[in-house]
């Protein structure tokens, strides 16, 4: 976790050096959850990027680590949550079930882990009773009608065959584990002789690792000089990240 607080506090303390200019905390909150974002989007990039570099050199062993131990506080293990099966064609809708997934994990039907295929991959695999899906080899698709889903092959049905609906509680039980993202910042305030004043008690921290503390100050800095046209700010801002990745390679 960082502190929301101590990252206001480092950003406005850079942005109104030499007059800069002035964050409003609702400025400073849409930057917040903004900079979050791209922070953690990243570490799936650098993930993949270091995961295919060649050999088994330890310095890269060491980067994957880091980059998965930032990821697992995010990850959620479905082992008790009961995902709800739309209708009696196996379809899912994830927005509903799971709103805060941003990938998603294993799917898993009465404890068997479903593979998951392409639309193209199913039709193909569907037309054979060789390899079609069964109760013991499940599939699902992801597609999207407006809505992220997941449909399940077979589809689910009731112990005596019957279609299952929504209300079922006999229902096949459909699991899924997923990354879910950063829950959203906010520097709380109220305000007092015309000025904010932190309030502790409705405040929400970064998720993000403690050691992103300096990012976020850097990428939030950017951010408010591309809003407020301050160039200098943002130039401010690239300069003292340029310096934070360069100590970072030492």
């Amino acid at each position: 976790m960082v502190s929301i607080d101590r990252v206001y506090q480092k950003v406005l303390a850079l942005a109104n050096k030499e007059q800069r200019g002035y964050i409003t905390p609702q400025e400073f909150n849409l930057f917040a959850d903004h900079a979050q974002m791209e922070i953690f989007e990243q570490y799936f990039y650098d993930l993949n990027q270091f995961k295919r570099l060649p050999g088994n050199n330890h310095e890269y062993s060491d980067i994957v680590s880091i980059i998965k131990d930032k990821i697992s506080q995010f990850e959620v293990w479905a082992i008790q949550d009961n995902i709800t099966v739309l209708n009696e064609y196996g379809d899912v809708n994830l927005e509903d079930n799971i709103p805060d997934s941003y990938r998603l994990g294993e799917v898993s039907r009465e404890s068997i882990v479903c593979e998951q295929l392409s639309p193209k991959e199913y039709s193909l695999r569907s037309r054979s009773s060789l390899t079609k899906p069964s109760n013991s080899r499940p599939v699902f698709i992801k597609y999207n009608n407006g809505y992220d889903r997941i449909k399940i092959y077979p589809h689910p049905v009731n112990s005596d065959g019957t279609p299952i609906t929504v209300l079922d509680p006999q229902s096949p039980r459909v699991r899924a584990d997923y990354t879910r993202k950063p829950t959203k910042p906010n520097w709380a305030y109220v305000v007092i002789n015309n000025k904010p004043l932190y309030n502790a008690t409705s405040a929400v921290d970064f998720e993000l690792h403690a050691s992103e503390e300096a990012e976020l100050v850097y990428r939030i800095l950017s951010l408010a000089g591309v809003a407020i046209e301050k160039t200098q700010l943002s130039q401010v801002a690239g300069a003292l990240g340029s310096a934070q990745i360069q100590q970072e390679k030492q």
